[in-house]
């Protein structure tokens, strides 16, 4: 992996994420409103050791889904694929390239559907200017059917989507119909972890109200607009986003530049040690993301990677 083409990357689409993108001190004047709402807001809760752990199978998904299709179709992806007996592959596509690779099949033992997205690899140029296209635009309707034009999105992240999205909810609702799956589960990392979020809303809103939709992303940047992330958070409720550490992509693109994180924060404090952060982008806890990495030079971006949970996710660890 070329870490410094990722850095150019993150460097470019961070858009001015600097001190005046999080909570300084409050002026003299607004103290006691200040101190009233530090009262107010939930505080960030401990994850138990064992919620913490049952969160392994996703991060391995995530994991395989940087692995060539070759070997994801049957299952044979090594540690990855090991780690998650008895999954069934059913669909896989995407070069890598233009189209991120992506898989999808029937988890037996959660009787659910499982989509994958791979995340960015900075040595493909056209995943880099997917990342880079952070001009906002309108949920295409046909896609999200009956969207407020006020709720926008990353112009590269919703772009990559369309791509995928008829494919993949032909097979969801094919699979569904198949084993009488109840549940559709969307995971991925970094680029692949903004595709699980739109896809997840993206189920929600084309599926029947009985298959409940869960989604666990690592490492995602910002989707969209404060709209959004208010509707996202209105429409689905069973979604965790994963930030490790000192990871600077979920900092990003800045909210300076219009965008706002979804529900969802669990910030990995340190390996086995994390907590769950109330809100959307208005968790200021200091174990939480935008105070532990208030901008990028207080950043490490191999915390990217991980470890989650004990477990590496990239390119370079389909193992």
């Amino acid at each position: 992996m070329k870490l410094l083409s990722l850095v150019s990357c993150i460097t470019f689409i961070l858009g001015g994420v600097q001190a005046a993108d999080f909570a300084g001190p409050a002026p003299q004047g607004e103290a006691m409103n200040v101190l009233h709402d530090e009262i107010a807001r939930p505080r960030v809760t401990t994850l138990p050791t064992a919620q913490l752990n049952a969160l392994a199978p996703y991060s391995e998904f995530a994991r395989a889904a940087y692995c060539d299709s070759s070997i994801i179709n049957g299952w044979q992806c090594g540690q990855a694929c090991q780690a998650v007996p008895g999954f069934e592959v059913t669909l896989t596509g995407g070069d890598g390239n233009d189209i991120q690779l992506y898989y999808m099949g029937y988890w037996p033992s959660q009787n659910a559907v499982v989509v994958a997205h791979e995340g960015t690899d900075p040595t493909q140029f056209l995943s880099d200017l997917t990342d880079e296209d952070i001009a906002m635009t309108k949920l295409d309707q046909t896609l999200f059917p009956g969207i407020s034009t006020s709720i926008m999105a990353h112009q590269g992240f919703v772009d990559e989507h369309a791509k995928t999205a008829a494919t993949i909810l032909a097979e969801t609702k094919r699979l569904i119909a198949a084993k009488g799956t109840t549940q559709v589960i969307l995971v991925g990392h970094s680029l692949g972890g903004a595709l699980a979020e739109l896809d997840s809303l993206f189920m929600t809103m084309n599926l029947p109200s009985n298959i409940h939709i869960k989604g666990v992303t690592y490492g995602t940047p910002r989707v969209g607009n404060p709209d959004y992330a208010t509707f996202f958070d209105s429409t689905v409720s069973d979604f965790k986003r994963i930030n490790n550490e000192l990871d600077p992509i979920p900092i990003v693109p800045g909210r300076l530049l219009g965008f706002s994180h979804v529900h969802g924060e669990i910030h990995i404090v340190s390996p086995g040690d994390a907590v769950a952060c109330p809100g959307d982008d208005d968790a200021t806890d200091a174990q939480c993301t935008i105070s532990t990495v208030p901008n990028i030079i207080d950043s490490n971006i191999l915390d990217h990677l991980g470890p989650y949970q004990g477990i590496w996710i990239g390119a370079m660890f389909c193992a």
